[in-house]
C-alpha cells in the first residue's frame, strides 16, 4: 500500500514549469498510476466459471462421475468436449481438445469460455448455468433450477 500512496502521491505533484512533465509520466510503465476500481458490494467478483467449479467439483480437479463419464473441475462430458471441438471446427481453427484435456482445470476453463461464447454471448448467467448443467434447453429444466440456485449463492458470496 506505501507503493501505491507515494506513486498516487508523485503523481498529482503540481509542476511550477508549464514544460515539465510530472512524475507520473516518469514511473516505469508497470507502476499504474490510477486507483483499480473498487467491486461494488452487491455485485459477485467471482468468475461464474469459478462458482460453476465449486457446484460440479468442490474444486477438485480430479473429480471424476463414472456414471456419466465426466471429469475434471466442471465435470466435462464427452459430448460437451465433441461440441466444444465442433465450434472450433466451425470457426475455422485447428485447435482441438482431447479426452485428457478434460483433467486440467485451465482448460477446462478454456473449453467452457469457447462453449459460452458461441451458444451464450447475450444471455444471463442463469441461462449459461442451467445450459452448462442440462445441455441445450437446460434453461427450461426444471432440475437445473436447484443447481442455479446453488451456483448463484456461492457465485454471490
Amino acid at each position: 500500500m506505501k507503493h501505491l500512496v507515494l506513486v498516487l502521491g508523485l503523481a498529482i505533484i503540481p509542476t511550477k514549469n508549464k514544460n515539465l512533465q510530472p512524475l507520473s509520466a516518469l514511473a516505469p510503465p508497470y507502476i499504474h498510476t490510477q486507483i483499480p476500481p473498487q467491486p461494488h458490494p452487491q455485485l459477485p467478483t467471482m468468475a461464474l466459471v469459478d462458482a460453476l467449479i465449486l457446484v460440479e467439483s468442490g474444486g477438485n480437479p480430479n473429480a471424476y462421475c463414472k456414471r456419466e463419464d465426466a471429469c475434471g473441475c466442471l465435470q466435462i462430458r464427452p459430448i460437451m468436449l465433441r461440441e466444444v471441438n465442433r465450434i472450433l471446427r466451425k470457426q475455422g481453427l485447428n485447435r482441438r481438445f482431447s479426452l485428457e484435456d478434460r483433467w486440467n482445470c485451465g482448460l477446462s476453463k478454456e473449453m467452457f469460455y469457447i462453449w459460452k461464447r458461441w451458444h451464450h454471448k447475450n444471455s444471463s448467467e442463469e441461462k449459461i448455468a442451467r445450459n452448462w448443467n442440462g445441455g441445450p434447453r437446460g434453461w427450461k429444466k426444471k432440475a437445473t433450477q436447484k443447481y442455479w440456485t446453488k451456483a448463484k449463492m456461492i457465485w454471490e458470496e
